[in-house]
């Protein structure tokens, strides 16, 4: 008999590894999730936060991490200084990275959303302001969004994945989970 379906959908925090396993003794998943047989659908670095969704469905697994899915995945990207509309056309486009050309993306100037504080905090420069974007992309290279801020010139200084697909972070404090039917 196979045990049922499965989605958690996690607010990752700042620095916690996207596996269940650490031989360095570094925060994981299992400091915070303790529901056993679930895998992460895709990966979220561990200088990133935000929604991560875990789930027993390999099938699901594959379709949410699977580039030829184009699963839209929207992350809220704090940008040293404030983009220029070549920049954001750029952002838009798709860039020229050292694994290629990137795919379209949808770029919105947003206000700073109401978030939980970070721990540490994200360091700041005086005299440079910073920035929000959203930006949707469809495929999820290694870095994908931080390589391409700052490719424009706007280097990303904290990065949340806001969503994938229909689901999202809204009512998940950070460091806890919900489980979704």
């Amino acid at each position: 008999m196979t045990s049922p379906r499965r989605i958690v959908l996690f607010n990752k925090p700042f620095n916690v590894l996207t596996q269940f396993t650490d031989q360095a003794g570094r925060q994981t998943l299992k400091d915070f999730i303790p529901i056993e047989n679930i895998y992460a659908a895709g990966r979220l670095d561990r200088d990133s936060e935000g929604l991560l969704v875990l789930t027993n469905d390999g099938k699901l697994q594959h379709q949410l991490a699977s580039p030829l899915t184009k699963t839209a995945k929207t992350y809220w990207v704090q940008v040293e200084g404030i983009p220029d509309l070549p920049a954001i056309q750029a952002l838009q486009n798709g860039v020229e990275l050292n694994d290629g050309m990137t795919k379209r993306a949808k770029i919105v100037q947003i206000d700073e959303p109401q978030l939980w504080q970070r721990d540490p905090p994200v360091r700041f420069r005086q005299a440079i302001p910073t920035s929000w974007l959203a930006i949707t992309l469809t495929e999820g290279r290694n870095r994908q969004v931080r390589r391409m801020t700052a490719h424009v010139g706007y280097p990303t200084l904290r990065l949340i994945r806001y969503s994938i697909g229909d689901w999202n972070i809204e009512g998940i404090a950070n460091g806890h989970y919900r489980e979704v039917v």
